[in-house]
């Protein structure tokens, strides 16, 4: 096939990545671990959110979403090539990626295949949630952690088990765990008062008692500025709230910093790396 003679490159990994208009260098710096990690291999990084290119490009930083990157990387000529999912859960996001990396198929020559999000497998997943609660507790088991995840808007996603699993492990491995969403299942706007509610019975009403606010994201951008912060604040009119500071080089905590978390990214693009024969 003469068309085929074009695809003269190798391998090639694109990170995609929802992107950050604050946070934007945390992106970058696990570009680089990636990079180090598949020294041999070209890295691309793409950005999903139209709103974060667009606001980026008024600063002059030029970045392109996962279809321009994808053509990009296909006109460049790579055979084969692996588009990582840098998402938490398996959710819209996910979805979305799926449905482009699957267009491209249909065209495309190249063997295209996607990464698996970070809290997809339940070994991977339960592994991490105990090491992260037992991390920041720091053996202080008075402390109430109130986990908050971001969530999906809609009730009709395959990949909502994910976070329910996420949630309800939280709660079993310590009942001093309670969980709420930013804008998903049972978002803390909703349920605020029953949150309040739980504090309360488990502190006896200690307003001294110690609660962490614990936000689930990859980066702590504009929703831990303004929604962490907000949150805190409410909980802090009836205990001692903090946001819980993060044990990476930021003390804004986020997951994306953790080497933890880098490490089952890696490992994810390893196994895609494995199923193409390489």
């Amino acid at each position: 096939m003469k068309r085929y003679r074009h695809y003269n490159k190798e391998t090639a990994i694109i990170l995609s990545c929802f992107g950050s208009v604050i946070e934007q260098e945390k992106y970058l710096a696990f570009e680089s671990f990636i990079q180090k990690s598949f020294a041999d291999t070209p890295l691309f990084t793409a950005f999903s959110s139209k709103m974060v290119i667009k606001e980026l490009a008024k600063k002059g930083e030029v970045y392109k979403n996962l279809p321009q990157v994808m053509a990009d990387v296909d006109m460049a000529g790579y055979k084969r090539y692996i588009v990582v999912s840098v998402n938490i859960f398996p959710t819209d996001e996910h979805e979305v990626l799926i449905r482009m990396v699957k267009g491209f198929k249909n065209f495309s020559l190249a063997n295209i295949r996607y990464t698996n999000p970070l809290l997809h497998k339940t070994k991977e997943t339960s592994n991490y949630l105990n090491f992260l609660d037992a991390k920041i507790r720091e053996e202080k088991n008075n402390i109430i952690n109130l986990y908050i995840i971001h969530g999906v808007p809609v009730l009709n996603l395959g990949g909502l088990e994910a976070v329910n699993y996420t949630a309800n492990f939280l709660k079993m491995i310590n009942e001093r765990n309670l969980t709420c969403s930013l804008e998903g299942e049972f978002p803390f706007f909703a349920i605020k008062d029953a949150i309040k509610r739980d504090i309360l019975k488990l502190t006896l009403g200690d307003k001294n008692a110690k609660v962490q606010i614990v936000p689930m994201l990859l980066v702590s951008g504009n929703h831990y500025d303004k929604d962490m912060r907000e949150i805190c604040d409410e909980v802090g009119e009836y205990c001692d709230a903090t946001i819980v500071t993060s044990f990476t080089e930021d003390k804004k905590f986020n997951f994306i910093e953790q080497n933890e978390v880098r490490e089952i990214f890696r490992e994810n693009i390893e196994v895609e790396i494995k199923k193409l024969g390489l």
